[in-house]
């Protein structure tokens, strides 16, 4: 196998792969044998035929499908290390040269890594974010747990409350039709839980066991059921039964109950260590976000399409692979919400566009400052993923090919930058100067009107995890022919 490179615009380039006139021959001798036992010719058994009888009665190429997707599947990934380049994309196959007793030769339209021109990076100015946990913190954390640990008893003596847990018969109509999908029986629903569309649960407050009733609603402008869309509905409701969550009594023996530790206080002292840990983590995660977009918006870089459409595949991929694990394949998903993979692709993108430039930047630092991971510090990440996963070392390591152990290192790396880039953060004096002017005004307009200053809306969280800036996926099968002779 031999490969040339061809470099295009846009950080693209054209990969050509010659394989040899020989392994085209094993290829397609395997794909005889592989479909072999699905074809039957007159005068012999079922996967008796030879491959010539079966050529001549189906032509000369029928095999040339399956041998030149062999080729590329196996060819392809070995092209991409001989030829030194960092591809970023999916590849864009085509078949140039296909027949028996000549090199096969294909190409591969590819994204490479885009150049980053770096601009400030150290001492970038973000805003300090303080890590207060009050006592409010702690006795909030402490209901979930109560909640957690309440037990349900059964309420006939009143009618539904405000968090209730009802048992629910209802029909929705509109325009005095009854529709699709629209009725429930022994339906179990949480009062203000928001399970339902905004105005539904608040209106059953009242009810009582038995008794019928109308609950009047209109549906979101923007609801997934487009026949319903911003129409007026009225559901008969039937409250069957009502159920009350009754919280254990805050003292020590809850605290035995639902801790290691003996009572009260100490279980206290325990939840606001961890809240002031999960606050410090949040708020480091804040600093990161607000730094990289911060390099982001000060480099220039310029990214191939291919690279971007890779990305958004990637993130809808995860995003089926989650739903999986809960129990729903694409299709079912798809079918509940109305949406499309199109659809979902294009609501992706900006997501891709700020991982791959998140990761790209966070490379680019990584290079710049000549950070890299030491033998030592991979090897006690391997240590914790065993222990997380349950598993030996050496177990681990066997099943981690290298190309995974490089993606590891690379990920490594990236967050070592991300860690530099926030020890050297400073919080800008302009910012700070604008926070006493603003807090002073603030405190003034509640003097005189007694309103309070309003809260800072909270940074969304950035990641800096492997995307598709340092990998590329497996070609897809394909053998779309440009020049196949015959």
């Amino acid at each position: 196998m031999s490969v040339t490179v061809e470099k295009l615009e846009k950080s693209m380039a054209k990969l050509k792969i010659e394989v040899s006139a020989e392994q085209l021959e094993k290829a397609i001798q395997k794909a005889y044998e592989k479909n072999k036992n699905k074809i039957q010719l007159p005068g012999f058994r079922k996967g008796k035929a030879p491959r010539k009888m079966i050529e001549q009665m189906y032509g000369k190429g029928v095999f040339y499908e399956d041998a030149a997707n062999e080729l590329i599947e196996t060819e392809y990934p070995k092209a991409v290390e001989e030829c030194g380049e960092n591809v970023v994309s999916s590849p864009k196959i085509d078949v140039e040269q296909l027949e028996a007793g000549k090199d096969f030769i294909f190409t591969a339209e590819v994204a490479l890594k885009p150049p980053v021109k770096l601009g400030k990076y150290k001492g970038v100015e973000v805003e300090k974010m303080d890590i207060d946990v009050t006592d409010a913190d702690v006795d909030a954390e402490i209901d979930k747990q109560r909640n957690t640990n309440a037990r349900t008893v059964d309420v006939t003596d009143r009618a539904v409350q405000n968090n209730d847990i009802v048992t629910l018969d209802f029909e929705g109509f509109v325009d005095g039709v009854a529709f699709p999908g629209g009725k429930g029986t022994d339906y179990p629903l949480t009062i203000g839980s928001g399970a339902f569309i905004p105005g539904f649960e608040e209106q059953l407050i009242g009810f009582e066991i038995g008794k019928e009733g109308d609950v009047n609603v209109k549906f979101p402008e923007e609801y997934q059921a487009e026949e319903l869309a911003g129409k007026d509905a009225t559901f008969k409701c039937t409250v069957k039964a009502i159920k009350a969550k009754e919280l254990p009594e805050l003292n020590d023996e809850f605290a035995s109950d639902v801790s290691e530790f003996d009572t009260l206080a100490e279980y206290k002292e325990d939840v606001k260590k961890k809240l002031v840990e999960k606050k410090t983590n949040e708020e480091k995660a804040k600093r990161e976000d607000a730094v990289v977009k911060a390099v982001i918006e000060d480099s220039d870089m310029e990214l191939p399409e291919a690279m971007v459409e890779t990305q958004q595949r990637q993130i809808v991929n995860d995003f089926a692979q989650r739903l999986q694990m809960q129990g729903m394949n694409m299709d079912q998903y798809l079918q509940y919400t109305g949406n499309t993979v199109d659809k979902m692709l294009e609501q992706v993108k900006p997501q891709a566009i700020e991982r791959i430039k998140s990761r790209l930047v966070l490379e680019a630092v990584a290079e710049k400052e000549n950070i890299t991971v030491s033998d030592e510090e991979f090897e006690k990440e391997l240590e914790k993923m065993a222990e997380q996963y349950r598993m030996e070392l050496s177990k681990l390591k066997e099943l981690m090919s290298d190309a995974e152990k490089k993606i590891m290192k690379s990920d490594l790396a990236v967050q070592k930058a991300a860690d530099f880039l926030v020890e050297n953060v400073k919080e800008g004096a302009a910012k700070k100067a604008a926070k006493k002017t603003t807090t002073k005004k603030a405190a003034e307009k509640a003097d005189d009107k007694e309103e309070k200053p309003a809260k800072k809306t909270a940074a969304k969280k950035t990641t800096a995890k492997k995307d598709a800036a340092d990998g590329e996926e497996k070609p897809k099968k394909t053998t779309r022919k440009k020049k196949t002779e015959e």
